[in-house]
């Protein structure tokens, strides 16, 4: 597999201000392979400790905050030269350890000329809690799932994968490629991003073992609940997931506490959620009072909606037969477009500093699916599940705001196109969307 976050890690390398490194993301986005095909391809040597393993490895940094000392000590267990420079020194599940996390400080102030990177499964949920994280001493980098261009790659689609980043104009893609696309799609929504699912259908093309793949995954999610979250939170959280599904198959997606459990209240069950969002399972997008920056100051924080962190994660959590690959546009449709919108933010979210929110009005009802700044631009996302693309939400949208809305995007199976400040972006396009915004700004 190749993925694109190689690249910011060689960056990382370069950098003259370089800082601890923290790659933080949900378990088995591919983190600590990631890291170790890193170090295969950039270093003399990787020297890999892993502290879920061995968690005595946190009293080595209990006894002192010397970075001499950690990496002679270090040296010996790993029984190999951890040198300046030319090493990879991983300390993997690093929120296991939090006197190791604290010592990153030292290795910023002390030692920079070690070339540290973290990783930890549930690491964003350990960075959550006060005076767990160095401010200022590390550099931390979002691992997401892969994207359906990586997966192209790894599925063995190199020519397509090698012609979407290389769309350099908008105009129609030629029909030969659009429609060969929306078909890889459809297979990209059955085995959503996470590595070992793309792995096993790169290997097998085995639908079954891609379920069994996708069942295992769910089933481990929960074990973490009862395992790391606190004991009162484990049945609450168990509530929410389950019932994210029914949430997202409703018109309107507003997360209702009322179908997580009847009579269920906000207080009882936003730490729950926080947790799931912490640990990278759930992505929180609020509902905008109106386009502004910062983006965050528009927030109604008492609505929201709730999506999964990758589509075939979705699908098999909410039960959908991998057979609705044969029935026509019957993935991108299901649950009222939910698994498509599910994809868009998980195309959207890697590609912009903030995480997209979504507009709404009330009386009449109107409701624009995404909002996206683009550096300063405010801009709302249509998104569409099939080729009917009229929309009068997103119509009221842009003449609400007309002074502010100077483009505006849509995603459905029409073809590339800009017209009257209307982008129309392929569903397969999805993870190229900032580079077309900026070719449609030329």
């Amino acid at each position: 597999m190749q993925r694109e976050i190689i690249a910011q890690l060689a960056d990382w390398k370069r950098s003259k201000r370089r800082k601890p490194l923290l790659l933080e993301g949900s378990r088995q986005v591919g983190k600590t392979w990631v890291l170790k095909e890193f170090g295969r391809l950039h270093y003399k040597n990787t020297a890999y400790l892993a502290f879920d393993e061995h968690p005595e490895l946190n009293r080595l940094f209990a006894t002192t905050k010397d970075p001499k000392r950690i990496i002679e000590n270090l040296t010996i267990i790993s029984e190999q030269p951890i040198l300046p420079e030319t090493t990879l020194l991983i300390f993997d599940e690093i929120q296991e350890a939090p006197e190791a996390l604290s010592s990153l400080k030292y290795f910023q102030e002390q030692a920079p000329q070690y070339h540290l990177a973290c990783a930890g499964s549930l690491l964003g949920v350990a960075l959550a809690k006060p005076a767990s994280l160095p401010v200022g001493k590390v550099k931390i980098i979002k691992l997401h799932p892969m994207t359906f261009t990586e997966y192209l790659r790894a599925t063995g689609e190199t020519g397509l994968a090698e012609y979407l980043p290389n769309i350099s104009a908008i105009e129609p893609v030629p029909e030969v490629f659009n429609g060969l696309l929306f078909e890889k799609l459809k297979a990209y929504f059955i085995t959503g991003g996470l590595p070992e699912s793309v792995l096993v259908w790169s290997e097998t093309r085995d639908v079954r073992q891609v379920q069994d793949v996708l069942r295992d995954l769910l089933a481990m999610y929960q074990r973490d609940f009862q395992q790391h979250a606190p004991k009162s939170l484990f049945p609450k959280i168990e509530h929410v997931w389950a019932s994210l599904p029914s949430q997202l198959s409703r018109e309107n997606k507003k997360f209702l506490y009322s179908l997580v459990r009847p009579g269920a209240r906000a207080r009882e069950y936003e730490d729950a959620i926080q947790w799931l969002t912490s640990a990278g399972l759930a992505q929180k997008v609020y509902r905008l009072s109106a386009p502004g920056l910062p983006i965050s100051a528009y927030d109604m924080l008492d609505a929201f909606k709730l999506y999964l962190l990758d589509v075939g994660l979705l699908r098999r959590h909410a039960r959908l037969a991998p057979s609705a690959f044969a029935e026509g546009n019957r993935l991108f449709t299901e649950f009222k477009g939910a698994m498509t919108e599910n994809y868009l933010l998980q195309a959207l979210r890697p590609q912009f500093d903030a995480q997209p929110r979504y507009w709404a009005q009330d009386n009449p009802h109107r409701e624009v699916d995404f909002i996206i700044q683009y550096e300063n631009q405010i801009i709302p996302v249509e998104v569409k599940s099939g080729e009917a693309v009229r929309s009068l939400s997103l119509k009221k949208y842009r003449e609400k705001y007309a002074e502010k809305t100077g483009l505006a995007l849509r995603f459905s199976q029409k073809n590339l196109s800009c017209d009257n400040g209307l982008l129309n972006i392929p569903h397969y396009l999805a993870d190229q969307t900032a580079r077309l915004i900026a070719l449609a700004a030329v």
